[in-house]
């Protein structure tokens, strides 16, 4: 299984094919990826997510329909 780094836009096409969001985990600083409605997430903007993703210089990883965040 090899996992291929993907576009923010790819990313998000898979993300609204499955129902998932961007979101940070609530009371911390880490993002991830999960559904609306989960008490432990607050969702944030694609605009947002990308700014972090940059910053922190992580990029999102698909193999098989399933996305991972990972250092670049």
């Amino acid at each position: 299984m090899v996992m291929e780094e993907i576009s923010l836009d790819d990313a998000r096409k898979i993300c609204e094919k499955k129902g998932l969001k961007p979101a940070k985990v609530r009371g911390t600083e880490i993002i991830q990826i999960g559904r609306e409605g989960n008490p432990k997430l607050e969702i944030i903007s694609w605009e947002e997510f990308g700014k972090v993703l940059a910053e922190r210089g992580l990029a999102i990883y698909e193999t098989n329909g399933w996305l991972k965040i990972m250092k670049k």
